[in-house]
């Protein structure tokens, strides 16, 4: 037994979808968010002030609104899932015979021969009915299971990693619109990098897709920066 765990024990990368595309969406909004406002407030020819001031609301209230809106998407999910847990639950109280034929016929349609799907339903069953129906059923497994809380703060720390080198960049650089406009591509780029490679999938056009809205983001608001802004003192 311990042998075949040792060679079954290559890590999956679907388990770490609970934590990952909360972070990966919190980073990456919080790098375009707060780049492309930034943008539009250096093309207006905003004082260094103005920029410090632009990018410390825009970082706490785009972390907590980040937060907010994970929590609350997430909890709806778990409140969806306890509740289908809920209703397998009182059809195997009442109905354990059909709920028995129900899973035998799902590991029928997977391959299984009659004898053996019905062979392994029972087993199941008989370990942990509930377990079984919900993984193989509805397709609910521990290491998928809805986190509110785990999505939620991974979403404002990686909001506030996104969201502070355009800060800071807009605040220190002598050119704010060039500056802003190379470190939001290079941390797109990196953040696509680091997403593909944390999920397992292909790297290029996983940096592709995100640069190519950042460019798409950061030239609509200097656009609009420029063509109501101020003239330089």
């Amino acid at each position: 037994m311990q042998t075949w765990q040792r060679a079954h024990s290559e890590p999956h990368y679907s388990s770490r979808n609970k934590w990952l595309r909360a972070a990966v969406l919190g980073a990456n909004d919080g790098l375009i968010s707060t780049a492309s406002l930034l943008m539009g407030m250096a093309a207006a020819n905003a004082s260094t002030q103005t920029l410090w001031l632009t990018g410390m609301a825009a970082l706490v209230a785009g972390a907590v609104s980040m937060a907010a809106g994970e929590y609350v998407s997430v909890s709806s999910q778990a409140d969806t899932e306890r509740a289908d847990l809920a209703k397998e639950s009182k059809e195997l109280l009442e109905h354990p015979q059909r709920e028995l034929t129900e899973l035998t016929d799902i590991y029928r349609s997977r391959g299984l021969d009659d004898d053996l799907a019905h062979q392994v339903a029972l087993a199941l069953t008989r370990h942990n009915a509930l377990q079984a129906h919900a993984r193989d059923e509805i397709g609910l497994t521990d290491e998928l299971a809805a986190n509110p809380f785990q999505a939620a703060y991974a979403s404002a720390i990686a909001f506030c990693v996104g969201a502070l080198p355009p800060v800071l960049v807009a605040v220190w650089a002598d050119n704010a619109k060039m500056d802003l406009a190379i470190t939001a591509l290079l941390g797109l780029a990196l953040l696509g990098a680091v997403s593909a490679k944390l999920g397992g999938a292909p790297v290029l056009p996983a940096m592709r897709r995100v640069i190519i809205w950042g460019v798409i983001a950061l030239a609509s608001t200097a656009a609009i920066g420029g063509l109501f802004g101020v003239q330089a003192a």
